[in-house]
């Protein structure tokens, strides 16, 4: 009866890891290592700044721009990360908008990234 289990179990293990390994395959799709850790990080940033606009609002009402934030001292690393810049768009206590575009000459063809109020990053 342990045998039926045992085999059962391996069964599943194989599938779990047969789908894993063709979702991972499909989400890299043909994009360098390099920009692939690039992104994530920017991903990261984004979602900090995001945090820090969120407890931004709490606190004074409404949302900052970047240089709000910088002058705050709530924008540790500035406005620029590797080779990405960042940008806002404010609507005070509506919304925002934080852009981070490639502006590295080796990486123009690199994705654009946002992120707004609620929270999702998205590429462009």
């Amino acid at each position: 009866m342990r045998i039926f289990g045992l085999v059962g179990l391996l069964v599943v293990l194989g599938c779990g890891f047969y789908i894993y390994q063709r979702s991972a395959t499909s989400t890299l799709g043909d994009t360098s290592p390099q920009e692939q850790i690039d992104t994530v990080t920017i991903r990261q940033r984004l979602l900090t700044i995001g945090q820090t606009e969120k407890q931004y609002m709490a606190t004074h009402g409404k949302y900052a721009t970047l240089a709000q934030l910088s002058h705050d001292n709530l924008l540790p690393g500035g406005i620029e990360q590797r080779g990405y810049t960042f940008s806002a768009e404010v609507n005070g206590a509506t919304g925002f908008t934080i852009t981070a575009t490639p502006t590295d000459d080796d990486k123009e063809d690199w994705p654009t990234l946002e992120i707004t109020e609620s929270m999702k990053v998205t590429e462009r």
